[in-house]
């Protein structure tokens, strides 16, 4: 309660009264005036009917669902690589050439004419004159003769006229691989070379010599020609400008096989002059210094060897020498000639 109203109590009484007989007389009055009939009230209008949605499209899904996918044509096997030709099980495999492509024809199958090999016996998926161009075939395959390494033997044994008649064939037969890689045409061409060489058969060295270097195709002369030479020169020169020839092919410029062959017929020059010591030194430098020259060359010197120390009295060193003579010249003449020896001292 306000100051005021505290101090006048009459007054807040006075005022109370006042605002209750208006309001008496306005509700009299009110019930008193006729009530003013209602305006009738305005139909409200129809609601207009909701416009139906749209029906909702459906979700486009999120990703267009991936076309099945085509099945991939199925690959074409690759073909398989024909294989090598069978031959008959046994120990000797025959020369063949061998394309580019794996496919391997037998040389006795073809012959060269021209830049082609020429099929002259219908094998495999080649009849009789189908042409292989020399440019698709890739080597030779096939085990080495046996005759190259017997021919060796008695070349090596002093027998050289029966090794050139045992190389004859061999040349004959593979005279068309002579220019491909892995051929056997070229050892046996070499070796034909030094038989004629230590026979003084300087025109059959000239034309042999010819061949070998047309089928390496190497500007420079073959090593085996400079030894030829040295060889022809046995009936003609001193002993000590032959020797000094045969010294000078055993140099680390010449081949291993060169080399070999030039220290073991440079040991039989000594030995012929009696120069004992030389001459074992000459034959041990083979299989010593030039071991890759060549297995029946390192046999045939251990076996030279061998009958120098036997002659000595040093049996127990020429043992062990013709025992490994023994294994390097299996299934030559030198081999039995090695076996004698080694029964004689063992």
């Amino acid at each position: 309660m306000t100051r005021q109203a505290m101090s006048h109590p009459c007054r807040c009484h006075l005022a109370l009264l006042s605002i209750g007989t208006s309001a008496a007389l306005t509700i009299t009055l009110a019930q008193a005036a006729p009530a003013a009939p209602a305006a009738p009230a305005t139909p409200a209008a129809p609601a207009t009917p909701a416009t139906p949605a749209a029906p909702a499209a459906p979700a486009t899904p999120a990703a267009t669902p991936a076309k099945p996918a085509t099945p991939a044509a199925p690959a074409k096997p690759k073909p398989k690589p024909t294989p090598l030709p069978a031959f008959q099980p046994g120990p000797f495999v025959p020369t063949q050439i061998v394309l580019q492509n794996g496919y391997a024809v037998p040389l006795s199958a073809v012959a060269l004419k021209g830049d082609n090999y020429e099929v002259k016996t219908e094998f495999g998926k080649y009849v009789v004159g189908d042409k292989i161009p020399v440019t698709s075939v890739d080597h030779v395959f096939g085990d080495k003769p046996p005759a190259i390494n017997q021919a060796i033997a008695l070349l090596l044994m002093g027998k050289s006229t029966d090794a050139r008649k045992l190389l004859a064939p061999v040349l004959a037969e593979h005279k068309d691989s002579a220019k491909l890689p892995g051929n056997f045409w070229l050892e046996a061409a070499r070796v034909t070379l030094v038989a004629n060489g230590i026979e003084g058969a300087t025109p059959q060295c000239d034309i042999l010599g010819k061949d070998i270097s047309a089928a390496t195709g190497v500007s420079r002369p073959d090593p085996f020609i400079a030894l030829s030479k040295a060889l022809l020169m046995r009936n003609t020169v001193k002993i000590a400008e032959r020797e000094a020839a045969l010294k000078a092919q055993t140099t680390d410029a010449q081949p291993a096989d060169v080399c070999a062959y030039a220290s073991f017929f440079l040991a039989g020059l000594l030995e012929s002059e009696k120069r004992s010591d030389e001459a074992l030194e000459a034959y041990l430098a083979v299989p010593c210094l030039f071991p890759s020259g060549g297995m029946v060359v390192n046999g045939v010197s251990l076996f030279k060897a061998a009958q120098f120390l036997t002659d000595e009295g040093r049996r127990f060193e020429a043992v062990g020498m013709v025992e490994n003579a023994m294994r390097y010249t299996k299934d030559t003449a030198a081999r039995d000639e090695a076996s004698k020896l080694y029964e004689s001292i063992k």
